[in-house]
């Protein structure tokens, strides 16, 4: 039984290495195609016809290199392993590759493979691994553009409820349904709080339903610990960054890569063992 465990464990590895890849797609193209979308849409309010553009979703075009649009081919797209091979250069410009793509195949492949080897080739194990692969993805696109899809939240957030509901998680689902609720409702009332105090908006409404589909997946009790770490860890990464002029354009750091990794390191550790990371 534990050799087919790690068995599993392994091929979840395999599998999270290739997700890994399309995640890097969807990291780049789901904020474009959300600006199309909403061009479109403002086009619409005013009456005017919106230009047609070339397709552009999650699978057309084909990958291009950034330098000089060549078109990468199928043997130069393998996870990790093209990487390499190519020595992180373009095979027809040589210009630069981010060691983010392979850093983010690695790290789904390493979340996958630890999934399955936890919870064996399970429901649970399945459904963590989805978990597990959203708040990686959701981590990126705000930390890239500060956005935090309602394509990713949502689903992540009715995801956690029928996890409970078919007890694939260990949350009751009592306890699932008021994290939801509480979740969103916390950092609502700190934004408006924060907003009618300084005028400023202090958070973006992603930020809510992230902490709700976080609280969804471990229960309301998991809250606290889960916005301590993000609070204590963005504080500390953005004081850092502003000391090392690291930071963008208005002074601030997206809060949602911060719930992200709260999340994730709840799923590996537990909940309790976040209090004991940071002191408390």
């Amino acid at each position: 039984m534990l050799d087919m465990q790690w068995a599993a464990a392994l091929l979840g590895g395999l599998f999270g290495l290739m997700l890994g890849s399309f995640l890097n797609v969807v990291v780049y193209r789901l904020p474009k195609m959300m600006e199309q979308q909403w061009a479109a849409e403002y086009a619409d309010m005013q009456g005017k016809e919106s230009v047609a553009a070339e397709p552009f979703n999650l699978l057309v075009p084909r990958s291009r290199c950034p330098h000089c649009s060549h078109q990468i081919r199928w043997f130069e797209n393998l996870p990790v392993a093209s990487y390499l091979a190519l020595g992180g250069k373009c095979a027809a410009c040589k210009g630069p590759i981010s060691p983010r793509y392979p850093a983010v195949e690695i790290a789904t492949g390493g979340l996958f493979f630890f999934c399955l080897w936890h919870w064996g080739p399970t429901a649970t194990g399945l459904a963590w691994c989805g978990f597990a692969a959203a708040l990686l993805t959701l981590a990126l696109i705000d930390w890239d553009t500060t956005l935090l899809p309602d394509d990713i939240t949502l689903p992540l957030l009715w995801a956690g409820l029928v996890a409970a509901s078919l007890h694939w998680t260990g949350v009751p689902m009592f306890a699932a349904l008021w994290g939801a609720v509480a979740g969103y409702l916390s950092l609502w009332t700190i934004y408006w709080a924060f907003k009618l105090l300084t005028g400023k908006e202090g958070m973006g409404y992603g930020d809510f339903k992230l902490f709700a589909a976080l609280g969804a997946w471990f229960g309301w009790e998991a809250l606290v610990p889960m916005i301590l770490m993000a609070s204590v860890i963005g504080a500390v990464v953005g004081i850092a960054m502003k000391f090392s002029t690291g930071l963008r354009e208005g002074g601030y750091i997206p809060f949602g890569p911060f719930l992200a990794g709260a999340g994730l390191t709840a799923m590996v550790f537990g909940p309790d063992a976040i209090l004991r990371f940071i002191g408390l």
